[in-house]
């Protein structure tokens, strides 16, 4: 599954700000439908983008990945920096 411009920039955002957080909080902030959040929050994760943290294995509490950091910080920085799509199989 591919990524998503804008919404899953979005999602990075929104972790890059507030830290560690789930579907819900993140669908309310943004205004997206929480299962659609659920989705695009799998496919962040299948980029390795966020990563899902405890305390239990599937709490629903994500995290922006190390590449996940990169990208937002890259993005920010420019038109010649990274780009999601540099993130895409």
């Amino acid at each position: 599954m591919g990524l998503v411009k804008p919404t899953d920039l979005e999602i990075l955002r929104f972790l890059a700000e507030s830290g560690r957080n789930n579907a819900v909080n993140i669908s309310v902030s943004l205004e997206k439908n929480r299962s659609y959040v659920n989705t695009r929050l799998s496919a962040l994760a299948d980029h390795g983008l966020v990563e899902r943290v405890g305390p239990a294995p599937n709490s629903g509490l994500y995290e922006l990945s190390e590449d996940g950091r990169k990208l937002i910080e890259g993005h920010e920085e420019g038109a010649n920096s990274v780009d999601i799509d540099d993130f895409i199989d």
